[in-house]
């Protein structure tokens, strides 16, 4: 149910969205739990991104206008009918794209580039498997991968999901419940393994992951559905002189959150624009309904993002 609170009042440096959309993902399902709180001044409520228009600016905000419909990075506060948004995180709602649909893109797309992009520096003919192809995070990654000329492995566990992993571009289908992940990358790929691995398990999936790379190969940790500690076989790392990284988005100083978002916006939204990437949104629920919204993210049997819209 929703509940009256104060407005938000822009900083300086911010800017007032009224809020059309937030997307549920899984860190506000973690959120809700207790186990993952915002972070030091962040707003309390859940919801890590958001579509809407801007209501007001604060001091100092150049280059938007009130009445501006966008689509922005959070680090909490989307749930709601208004939130504060450093001006740094946000991006214009891209050509094509409805303005309710838009709230599904700012966390996977920045989550996908930073990480595989900026970070893992996924090239043209490369391969790029990604764990969970059929979530939010997945389905953008699949995308964006083969955007740029990479070839895309997935693992999912359904046949329905694994098929529209395939829709969207994929070229390895891996049904995590029915087949060894490790045998079916190196089957595909000659022998040499994945040169990136785009991984939501964490500590569950470490050593298999290490398995599963090529030599020079990198794995980017996003996630922790499968635990936080594991044992890592560092003579099987060095061995492919690979590499491992792991990151959050949230707590990112507002910087380098701003760094992502421009990149971001000169890389991803001319392919949004031009039709070669989309948002995937399996459902659109009101707002007061985010407990139902949480309920279907738990039981994993989603595809792509679940909306909360408000009334």
């Amino acid at each position: 149910m929703w509940d009256e609170v104060p407005d938000p009042v822009p900083g300086e440096g911010e800017v007032l969205v009224e809020v059309v959309a937030s997307a549920v993902n899984r860190a506000d399902v973690l959120q809700r739990q207790g186990f993952y709180d915002p972070p030091p001044g962040a707003s309390p409520y859940p919801g890590l991104e958001c579509s809407g228009r801007i209501a007001a600016l604060g001091s100092g905000v150049s280059g938007w206008a009130v009445g501006d419909p966008v689509c922005a990075l959070l680090a909490g506060g989307g749930y709601a009918e208004k939130v504060v948004v450093p001006a740094g995180q946000l991006l214009p709602v891209p050509e094509g794209v409805d303005l309710t649909r838009a709230a599904a893109l700012p966390e996977v797309v920045c989550t996908v580039w930073s990480n595989v992009f900026m970070v893992a520096h996924l090239r043209p003919g490369e391969t790029l498997l990604v764990h969970g192809g059929s979530s939010g995070i997945g389905t953008m990654a699949i995308q964006l991968a083969k955007a740029v000329g990479a070839k895309v492995a997935v693992t999912a566990g359904t046949k329905e999901k694994l098929e529209r992993c395939a829709e969207l571009g994929a070229d390895v289908l891996i049904n995590y419940r029915e087949q060894d992940f490790v045998a079916e990358i190196r089957q595909a790929t000659g022998g040499a393994g994945a040169d990136v691995i785009l991984d939501n398990m964490g500590a569950k999936y470490l050593d298999r992951n290490v398995q599963a790379l090529a030599a020079n190969g990198r794995l980017a940790i996003i996630g922790m559905q499968g635990g936080v500690k594991g044992e890592l076989n560092i003579g099987a790392l060095l061995s492919k002189r690979a590499a491992i990284s792991a990151t959050s988005l949230r707590a990112r100083p507002l910087e380098e959150k701003a760094a992502i978002v421009a990149a971001v916006r000169e890389h991803v939204w001319p392919l949004l624009a031009a039709g070669h990437v989309r948002p995937v949104v399996d459902r659109e629920l009101p707002m007061p309904q985010a407990a139902e919204a949480h309920r279907l993210v738990e039981a994993s049997g989603h595809i792509g993002k679940v909306l909360l819209v408000v009334p």
